[in-house]
């Protein structure tokens, strides 16, 4: 109250007016300066007020009383401090006294400099501050970098196979974000993205499917690759093509699989249309066994369609069709395979279970693969980790999975059939870096000794001790699954055998073997035809890397194909040597 007081006496001592006022101001700017006052200064008619309020107030109620006094000068003259436009002078002196602020401000600057004076000395003690925050939000990128006890988890290596449309890579975005492998952010703007191309169910398959390709059509073409963990295991996703022109592509993301998660649509037609001749749900299965994928979960999305709705008998009716072609095919219905009603789209039954399928009493998809028994691995047997890809990042990256054995950082390892002597520059398994890894884990490995032109899929790495075999020469069983004429030597064919893609020629018929006995026949048969079973004699066109069955199972399997169908899986009994 003291200030409103000594303002109006102020104004009656003042009988000549604005002359007045500036000598009275020039007297004031002699004087003591409160250094915190806001400065309104020119405005002619808030500096009246100055002078008097400096007078009367000690300089200890001046740091209290400063932002109040403002406060009350404001209220009987807010006719005179409207107009803010002249504001800006007093701005620009702020400016000019702010380079001089650190030396002694001389009493003319001193009040004009006051408030971004201030201003100033926050502004430093931020800035601190600020240098302070980044280094506490630095270490946040290392929480994820230290995770190399990830590896201590199990690895289990997940394929999503299916007919093109069952919904696998919107699964596979869906299970990312409900274990915070992808933010709520970032599928919020893929969300926006896809409604813009008209396309707002897709957006969670963009997660796995990255390219401007996939996401223009809705279709995978590349196996795409992401991770989640659980509370007991580690898991990559490999989200495999269901369009039957990438059937390549699927075999490589299914060589490289521990577990297949085989996808289906409950949607009336669309089930048919995958399971039916010509649609890929058969061809997905066989080759997913045949790649030694020994368990199988079928998931029976888009169960929340209109035409579905959680209807039981829909389930059950899919699961009677699938069950006699999937015992055809080797797995066992009791051990081998779990079957599961879900919604990739809602996330229904994927990590809680369903209100909507009170009748589904098993595990949620999540936690069934948590409490899933774990893999038997050897990590003490020759290392064999096979090429699935290459590109030149700060010298040669390769991807593959360990099958068998153990590396770690700074090891030697040869790189066939080449017999190149490489040296391991640096680990990665699921993006984190890591300086040993064990048998089932997908890796990223940098490697010096070797130009990335000289590897090919298909390369194999290996410890010098115990090279893998190569050759071109080799025995194997072979069942003609699907072939419209009978088959004899001269036959060529598109070989898939790990990861190795490489053209081939049966060159000898040798026997027929019985299907329920196993015997074999004594003489050699001319030809083959669909649905029977032969040892042959192939020869490749160029050196692959393979090894028996007998003591490689993962590299001794594995698929022929023709004219985009697969004709027949086989297994590799014995290596011949060349005569050559």
């Amino acid at each position: 109250m003291d200030a409103r007081d000594t303002a109006p006496d102020s104004w009656d001592q003042e009988d000549d007016g604005e002359a007045q006022v500036d000598v009275q101001l020039s007297n004031a700017l002699a004087t003591t300066l409160n250094v915190d006052a806001k400065p309104f200064v020119p405005n002619v008619h808030a500096a009246e007020f100055f002078p008097s309020f400096l007078q009367k107030d000690s300089a200890d109620t001046v740091e209290p009383s400063g932002p109040n006094t403002d406060a009350k000068v404001g209220e009987p003259d807010q006719e005179a401090s409207a107009p803010p436009m002249e504001n800006g002078d007093a701005e620009m002196t702020a400016d000019d006294t702010w380079e001089q602020k650190g030396s002694e401000p001389s009493e003319a600057e001193a009040e004009p400099g006051g408030c971004p004076g201030g201003d100033g000395g926050l502004a430093e003690e931020d800035s601190p501050q600020e240098e302070e925050m980044e280094e506490e939000v630095v270490p946040t990128p290392k929480v994820v970098l230290t995770q190399p006890n990830a590896p201590k988890k199990e690895h289990v290596n997940v394929v999503f196979i299916g007919h093109v449309d069952a919904g696998k890579s919107t699964i596979g975005g869906q299970i990312m974000y409900l274990t915070g492998m992808v933010d709520k952010r970032t599928l919020e703007k893929y969300e926006k993205e896809a409604k813009e191309k008209n396309r707002e169910t897709w957006y969670l398959s963009w997660a796995l499917d990255t390219n401007q390709e996939e996401r223009d059509k809705g279709k995978t073409v590349e196996v795409g690759r992401a991770y989640f963990e659980t509370e007991k295991k580690h898991f990559t996703i490999l989200d495999a093509p269901g369009h039957k022109s990438f059937v390549p592509n699927m075999i490589g993301g299914a060589s490289q699989a521990d577990l297949a998660v085989l996808v289906i649509s409950a949607r009336k037609g669309e089930f048919e249309t995958g399971f039916e001749k010509g649609g890929q749900t058969r061809e997905h299965a066989m080759l997913a066994k045949t790649a030694g994928v020994k368990h199988l979960i079928v998931l029976v999305n888009k169960m929340d369609d209109p035409t579905v709705n959680w209807s039981l008998e829909r389930y059950e009716e899919c699961k009677e069709k699938l069950v006699p072609f999937l015992k055809k095919v080797g797995f066992n219905p009791r051990k081998d395979i779990h079957f599961m009603p879900c919604s990739g789209l809602t996330g229904a039954n994927l990590k809680e279970s369903a209100e909507f399928c009170p009748w589904y009493t098993g595990l949620p998809f999540i936690p069934h693969l948590d409490n899933l028994a774990n893999f038997s691995r050897s990590s003490d047997g020759p290392v064999r980790l096979p090429i699935v890809d290459k590109y030149k990042d700060m010298g040669t990256v390769v991807l593959g999975k360990l099958e068998s054995g153990s590396i770690s950082k700074a090891q030697q390892l040869v790189m066939m059939p080449n017999r190149h002597t490489v040296e391991l520059l640096s680990l990665l398994s699921d993006d984190v870096e890591t300086d040993d890894a064990g048998p089932g884990e997908n890796l990223k490995l940098r490697l010096k000794g070797i130009e990335e032109e000289e590897i090919l899929p298909g390369f194999i790495l290996c410890n010098a001790e115990n090279l893998c075999h190569s050759g071109r020469t080799f025995d194997a069983q072979i069942v003609i699954i699907e072939h419209k004429s009978i088959i004899c030597p001269g036959y060529n064919a598109v070989l898939h055998i790990h990861t190795c893609i490489e053209e081939v020629q049966i060159t000898a018929l040798i026997c027929l073997v019985d299907k329920k006995t196993g015997e074999k026949s004594k003489t050699r048969p001319r030809f083959v035809k669909q649905d029977q079973v032969c040892i042959a004699r192939l020869r490749t066109a160029g050196t692959i890397c393979l090894e028996t069955f007998k003591d490689f199972p993962q590299m001794g399997r594995f698929t022929l194909r023709d004219e985009g169908k697969t004709i027949a899986i086989g297994k590799v009994l014995k290596l011949v040597a060349e005569k050559d």
